[in-house]
Formats: structure tokens, C-alpha cells, sequence
């Protein structure tokens, strides 16, 4: 089947369509949440509640603003942040083992695993150092464009602005 027509019978809520589109997008939507929550069931549970808010939310997609896929994975993204900024998920975040640790440390300024979870490393590696770092602390640790603009010491007018810029060219290469 076509995308096009596996979203609108999405948005007129067929069923296969949803299986469909929920195999095809599954283990992206996951590795970007995963990035940021670092907890695979609190991981799986946020990507289940983002494709039923996604169903209840169909005819909110528009194909004029942007590919279904970049509608979901910031669906993805914000649900997950959201989820990091819960009381629970802080207090759940109190007796963490080592491990937890030991892996942020490893991977602070690797982006090969967090671009590889959604298939545009390629992209990503093509755009200018200070392009990468911005889009790896907005898009793949979570981070606010105030928090980047502490740890990159920017001002946050900076930070918006290359943001910005950095999308649109990782969006022009790769569409």
C-alpha cells in the first residue's frame, strides 16, 4: 500500500492501516524516545499512548505541513520530554544503578547510536559540527533551547536561530 493512502485510511480509522503504519514506524518512534527516557518499558509505554493519541488526533495531520512520519516522531519526542519532566518519572530517577550513568557518560558526545535509532545518520553527519551539537542536545537528549543555550554557553537568540537553520538544511538534504 501507498503512505498516502495508508494515512488517510489511518485518519478514517482502518484498523490494518494503523497496524500497518504502526510496524512500519515502531522501532524509530522507540529509539528516539528510548534516547531520551533511557528506560526500554517506560520507552514502549510512551510509543503505545503516542499511537493511540496519534489515532485520536488523525485528522489534526496535515500532508501540506510535513511528512506523517516527522508528525509522529514529535509526537514521540514531545511525550517523552514530557514524561522526564513528570514528578514520577524525577522520583523513579533517585536509586538509578550505575549503569544508567556509565551509558550517558559513554554516548555524551557520540551521536552514531542516537541518529542510527532513526535512520538519518548519514544526514546528520553531513551538517556542520555546530549543527550537530544543537540538533543532538534538542532532539536527542531532550534538552530545552534554554538548558542548550547554558551548555553550549549561547545566547538563546543563538540557539533558536541555529536551530532553525540546521533543520532546514538537514530537512533540504534529505528531501
Amino acid at each position: 500500500m501507498q503512505l498516502d493512502y495508508l494515512v488517510s485510511q489511518f485518519q478514517k480509522k482502518d484498523e490494518k492501516a494503523f497496524e500497518k503504519l504502526y510496524n512500519m514506524y515502531n522501532q524509530s518512534m522507540h529509539g528516539v524516545i528510548f534516547n531520551i527516557v533511557r528506560d526500554h518499558e517506560i520507552a514502549e509505554e510512551i510509543m503505545q499512548d503516542v499511537f493511540i493519541k496519534a489515532w485520536e488526533k488523525a485528522d489534526t495531520y496535515n500532508a501540506s505541513k510535513g511528512r506523517f512520519f516527522t508528525w509522529l516522531l514529535n509526537i514521540s519526542r514531545n511525550a517523552a520530554i514530557d514524561k522526564t519532566r513528570s514528578k514520577a518519572f524525577k522520583k523513579s530517577g533517585q536509586n538509578l544503578n550505575s549503569d544508567y550513568f556509565v551509558d550517558i557518560l559513554h554516548t555524551k558526545d557520540n551521536l552514531n547510536d542516537q541518529t542510527d535509532a532513526i535512520g538519518i545518520k548519514k544526514f546528520v553527519d553531513k551538517l556542520a559540527d555546530k549543527c550537530i551539537k544543537i540538533i543532538e542536545l534538542l532532539y536527542f537528549k531532550g534538552f530545552t533551547q534554554k538548558e542548550a543555550s547554558e551548555e553550549l554557553n549561547m545566547p538563546i537568540g543563538t540557539i533558536k536561530t541555529r536551530n532553525r537553520n540546521c533543520i532546514k538544511e538537514l530537512r533540504d538534504s534529505v528531501l
